[in-house]
């Protein structure tokens, strides 16, 4: 049961609206095909009834309706009377799991929390709704007061309940007490079905997920991304992809390869941003860094494992920054199509290690541009170098640029200011060309390209047209900050004069 919609949205600051609902529903059991969702809470809203009513529209349209669940609660019929407008017909019904949350929450006896639950059921059966029971605090009650829990399911056996439901709420067991608990319980009512409902406080919720089918419980609770109270719950991509790769034995319907899809649009729905170690769905977990990795994938995919991208619609990434090797580069190159001598891979390699020092991440699409930076340096010998300079820019005050440039081994220093820190920097490059009787070429076209889709901390192509007399030509500079990047194409343009 894929509970995203409901305890994902504890999530602290998310809320889905209910078209955001009806959308990750309709994905939920059409495209991931889990077998059931818990889509909200009763009572909690106008929004929230409406939301379901929407999904409960589309759901009896689809032959659904009884993969779709409710919070419940016992409250004297209100709960009941909110199931009956918004349309469901299962409702998970909140109720005691320990001794401690029945005696300080609700001040009752064990019979008197059994007796309105039995009330609740019945009320519920008379208006068409199926019943499955929380245990609310289950695991700290298998801690503390194990004989109130077997009391409360001998109860419960004698009820119409369809599945009973035990959740680790506070996120407290260890992989070894799920298995002993789920153990037990699942010996002593072997007719009764019971899921199993994890947190994630401790880190353990994947490992418990997989002590709990061990242990023979019959459903799991997951989220999309983990979301949840807390730290959350057990995360659903996880726990599949453990479940499809160390237990053969079991079988999911879930849909492997729309994980990733279903993960980004609830991230996209949230703004919970998806870590980038995260596994299955983060961005780095198909991405080799380090050359020596690419270098082995080539050779007998000597750093794959199990977890294959395309199993989840994705595909392995080669990083390219200070740590990439020629491999990485390679792979990068035949995704583009492009190829390289061995002289150029080396001083396209340098160039991509010094980026890297800068900026935090060169992607493929950085590429092309890198190639045209290096190939394009080797058409000219350095014989004028742009030293050192200050560029500042403040408000109510012209933008400024202190230069000290380099001819043929002669450093001169000039100030200027100008409309923007180009034009300023310009300005003090004339000066310096002006005092050596030096005329430079006229700038005729300046446009900065970035690749497509990517993000402020882009590399940029500065490409800059210059004509002399009669002769136009192109210096492009390669950097990511814009206006460093149009010095170089500068700089570049100096030394073919």
């Amino acid at each position: 049961m894929d509970t995203t919609l409901r305890d994902g949205e504890q999530t602290s600051g998310v809320s889905f609206s209910a078209s955001e609902k009806l959308t990750l529903a309709k994905l939920l059991l059409d495209e991931l095909n889990v077998d059931r969702i818990e889509v909200a809470s009763a009572r909690v809203s106008e929004g929230e009834l409406s939301a379901v009513q929407q999904i409960t529209e589309w759901a009896n349209s689809k032959g659904y309706i009884h993969r779709v669940e409710v919070l419940t609660f016992v409250d004297g019929g209100v709960s009941i009377d909110w199931m009956k407008k918004s349309g469901a017909k299962v409702q998970n019904l909140l109720t005691k799991g320990s001794m401690n949350h029945l005696t300080h929450q609700l001040k009752k006896t064990p019979q008197q929390h059994f007796n309105e639950i039995e009330k609740t059921i019945a009320e519920g059966a008379k208006e068409g709704i199926s019943t499955n029971v929380y245990l609310e605090d289950w695991s700290n009650g298998m801690r503390n007061s194990k004989e109130y829990v077997f009391q409360f399911i001998d109860f419960l056996s004698t009820q119409p309940v369809k599945r009973v439901l035990l959740p680790d709420t506070l996120g407290i067991l260890t992989y070894t007490e799920t298995y002993k608990f789920i153990s037990e319980i699942v010996q002593r009512y072997p007719k009764m079905h019971f899921d199993f409902h994890g947190h994630n406080d401790y880190d353990l919720s994947v490992s418990n997920v997989m002590e709990a089918i061990k242990a023979g419980c019959h459903g799991l609770h997951l989220t999309v991304n983990g979301m949840g109270e807390r730290a959350g719950n057990a995360p659903m991509a996880s726990a599949i992809a453990v479940i499809n790769d160390f237990m053969p034995e079991i079988e999911v319907a879930v849909n492997e390869s729309s994980l990733y899809k279903v993960s980004k649009l609830v991230s996209a729905f949230t703004g919970f941003g998806i870590p980038a170690n995260k596994p299955i769905v983060g961005d780095n977990v198909f991405t080799q860094t380090a050359g020596i990795h690419a270098d082995g994938d080539s050779k007998k995919n000597l750093y794959f494992n199990d977890l294959m991208p395309e199993r989840f619609g994705r595909k392995r990434k080669y990083a390219l920054g200070k740590t990439s090797g020629k491999a990485n580069i390679q792979k990068n190159l035949q995704e583009l199509g492009l190829t390289l001598n061995d002289d150029e891979l080396r001083k396209v390699t340098a160039r991509i290690i010094e980026l890297g020092d800068k900026k935090e991440k060169v992607t493929k699409e950085d590429l092309p541009y890198i190639i045209s930076d290096v190939l394009d340096s080797d058409t000219y010998q350095q014989k004028v170098f742009v030293k050192s300079y200050v560029l500042t820019h403040s408000k109510g005050l012209k933008p400024s640029t202190t230069l000290a440039l380099e001819i043929n081994g002669e450093l001169i220093e000039e100030h200027a200011q100008g409309d923007g820190q180009y034009d300023a920097f310009m300005n003090a490059l004339r000066k310096v060309y002006k005092s050596k009787k030096l005329e430079l070429p006229t700038l005729v076209d300046y446009a900065v390209r970035i690749p497509p889709g990517s993000n402020s901390d882009a590399l940029c192509e500065t490409i800059i047209t210059w004509k002399r007399g009669d002769k136009e030509f192109i210096t492009r500079g390669l950097d990511s900050d814009q206006t460093v990047s149009a010095i170089k194409a500068t700089e570049k343009m100096l030394n073919i004069i």
